[in-house]
């Protein structure tokens, strides 16, 4: 049932109850000492990744039971396909060093492939293999991918809460639209009045982009708020990323930077007019989405969100001497500065402060410290952002 929910992104009305269902399912296996009680794989493989999923530690020695003695996932599971596509989805909860889970993606892969090939379904089994293997959960947004597991309804009973949850997920579908038009709305209004499209025209003028990005990160849909704070970010990571590329020479970037490390006003008088335009900007937006966070939790970023505009800048800048010398980088130094200036950083610590939870000043340090769980996730985007760019 926490699968389907989820699997139709209605998990959000219900995610008290899932939260007390799943600690209590934990505590039955903490102390069972029995794993989970049974040997059916599609429940172990279930139960793994939904308990994963929620931050609970379940080893993955819970699939011992299913190796044979080579140390490989048993052939007499082939013929279950319903467990094999679970074993399948909980293997991209893994980590390193789990080589069993890396044992049975590649297992699990190689029989649905094969059974795709030999035609082994009919047309609705064929279509949620295929849909598993293009989309597991794990790397999937439910948002984007929900309305194809209203297919998976195909030839079960819907009298139950199975076809209850279809047509409730209809309805919440239709309206998280209208809520995303809404937001689209607001977004293309403000990037209109804002007037930086016209001012900058050498700048991407992609707000549908930027937005689609908030909509990755802060998929609740009773984040609305958050989501159009966060385009606006967004958007500036774009319009600097363009000055600094496309715009301005070195001298006249180092400038930029100065006056933005110092946030003065009055300096920015002294830069040419498209760099003044943008940082007049982008003072004016930290300044309002400051007061609403203060506004709404109490706490005051300002100097956080400035200390991490500062440091795009600078990784910016860095980039620019880099190319204007026309030297050859060494790899790990390139990373590093990589890792800020993918901008993920910007991201992170604007979510952390819109979300407001557990805002503490010793959680704030540690925010402002550049933690690895920031600089991990930005290493990503920086060497996906590079793979997809990079000569072949």
């Amino acid at each position: 049932m926490i699968d389907a929910m989820q699997r139709l992104n209605i998990d959000y009305h219900f995610q008290e109850e899932i939260d007390d269902f799943l600690r209590k399912e934990y505590v039955i296996y903490s102390t069972s000492g029995d794993g989970f009680g049974h040997d059916d794989l599609h429940q172990i493989a279930l139960h793994f990744r939904l308990l994963r999923q929620q931050g609970y530690h379940v080893p993955p020695e819970v699939f011992d039971k299913f190796i044979d003695n080579r140390g490989k996932f048993n052939e007499r599971l082939c013929g279950n396909m319903k467990g094999i596509r679970d074993l399948y989805e909980a293997s991209h909860l893994s980590i390193v060093g789990e080589d069993i889970l890396d044992e049975a993606e590649q297992f699990s892969k190689k029989v649905l492939k094969e059974m795709l090939l030999g035609n082994c379904f009919d047309n609705h089994e064929a279509k949620l293999v295929t849909n598993t293997l293009q989309h597991p959960s794990h790397k999937s947004l439910a948002m984007l991918t929900g309305r194809e597991f209203f297919g998976d309804f195909q030839n079960m009973n819907n009298n139950g809460w199975l076809g209850s949850f279809k047509d409730f997920a209809k309805i919440d579908f239709s309206w998280q639209q209208n809520l995303h038009r809404q937001e689209i709305h607001q977004i293309s209004r403000w990037w209109t009045e804002l007037g930086l499209g016209n001012e900058l025209n050498y700048a991407r003028n992609q707000p549908l982009k930027w937005y689609m990005w908030s909509l990755a990160c802060l998929t609740d849909p009773t984040l609305s708020e958050e989501r159009v704070e966060l385009t606006k970010a967004i958007s500036f990571i774009y319009i600097i990323d363009d000055t600094f590329d496309l715009y301005g020479t070195l001298h006249e970037l180092t400038m930029f930077t100065d006056v933005l490390s110092r946030w003065d006003i009055a300096a920015s008088e002294q830069l040419p007019d498209c760099l003044k335009i943008c940082f007049k900007a982008l003072y004016n937006l930290n300044n309002e989405i400051s007061t609403k966070i203060y506004r709404k939790h109490g706490f005051n970023p300002t100097h956080s969100l400035r200390k991490a505009w500062e440091s795009l800048f600078k990784a910016f800048l860095v980039e620019a001497e880099w190319f204007a010398s026309g030297n050859m980088l060494h790899s790990e130094k390139y990373l590093n500065n990589g890792i800020i200036s993918s901008g993920v950083h910007i991201v992170l610590v604007h979510i952390f402060f819109l979300l407001g939870q557990r805002l503490t000043q010793e959680n704030v340090e540690i925010i402002d410290g550049f933690p690895r769980i920031i600089s991990s996730a930005a290493k990503i985007l920086r060497l996906w952002d590079d793979l997809g760019t990079a000569e072949v």
